[in-house]
This record gives structure tokens, C-alpha cells and sequence, in this order.
């Protein structure tokens, strides 16, 4: 039973009751770009479907949110760059009628899309809220619009 004593003890530690008095919050600057969120992202949807998708295709998605990412959203609204192709989205000419996502008229103002790359890749849809854009189907066979 000495063998107990022999042992160093374990000093207990100790916390602070502050908790601001060893966690310094680092303060960012004025966004410069626009983000990306996958809040609304249909993964399962039935025409957009990019499971089957080797990682090359997801390595490029990854590159252009990158890049553009550097852009404001009003500098994407006014791009006109033909390898972007960055413009609204008009229901009336696509083969859905909307995202289908619930209260969708409250959320979305307008419906957008993108370019991966020049044809190869597909498009990205979704739209802005604020500096935020919600990406909600990757169509990588361009199914949206399927005659252009």
C-alpha cells in the first residue's frame, strides 16, 4: 500500500470562471467577397444528381467557389464573362418551375446560375442573400437548361 504514496500526484487543473480571460476573439475585416453556404443544397435531387462525379469534377467546384469567392456579389451580377456565365435563372425557359425549397417566394429574390468551366463541367444554381450565395443544385449535365 506504499506504493500509493511513492506516486507523484496528478495536480488538479484549474479553470478560469472568465471566459474571456484566456480566449482572445480575432476580429476579421470587411468581407471582400462573397461566401458560400450549402443550407438549401439537394444533394438527392432526382435530376441533380452529382454522386457519380469522380474528384477531378469536385476539385474544379472547389476552384471556382475559390475564385470567386474574391468577387463581390454585385461584381458576379454585372460579369459578363462567357466562361462564367453568370446570370439569372428564368423559370420559364428551365425544366423546373422552381428550387422547391418551403417559402421559396420569401427567401428568394432571384434564382442564379453559373459555370464551372467552359461547357465541360456543368453549371452551378442558387441565389444571393446579401454577400451570401446558397447553393442549392450542382448540374453538372446541364439539366436546367438542357438545350444550351
Amino acid at each position: 500500500m506504499g506504493r500509493s504514496s511513492d506516486k507523484k500526484r496528478i495536480k488538479k487543473t484549474e479553470f478560469s470562471t472568465n471566459p474571456t480571460s484566456q480566449v482572445k476573439s480575432t476580429k476579421l475585416g470587411e468581407s471582400s467577397g462573397i461566401s458560400f453556404s450549402y443550407k438549401y443544397f439537394q444533394a438527392d435531387h432526382s435530376t441533380f444528381c452529382c454522386k457519380s462525379r469522380d474528384a477531378s469534377y469536385f476539385l474544379i467546384l472547389l476552384e471556382r467557389l475559390r475564385d470567386l469567392s474574391k468577387s463581390t456579389a454585385l461584381e458576379l451580377k454585372k460579369n459578363r464573362s462567357s466562361s462564367l456565365r453568370f446570370h439569372q435563372v428564368k423559370w420559364e425557359d428551365t425544366t423546373q418551375d422552381s428550387f422547391g425549397i418551403p417559402n421559396e417566394e420569401q427567401i428568394i429574390d432571384i434564382p442564379y446560375q453559373f459555370s464551372l468551366s467552359s461547357n465541360e463541367h456543368g453549371r452551378v444554381h442558387g441565389f444571393f442573400i446579401g454577400e451570401v450565395f446558397y447553393i442549392v443544385w450542382l448540374d453538372p449535365n446541364h439539366q436546367l437548361y438542357p438545350g444550351k
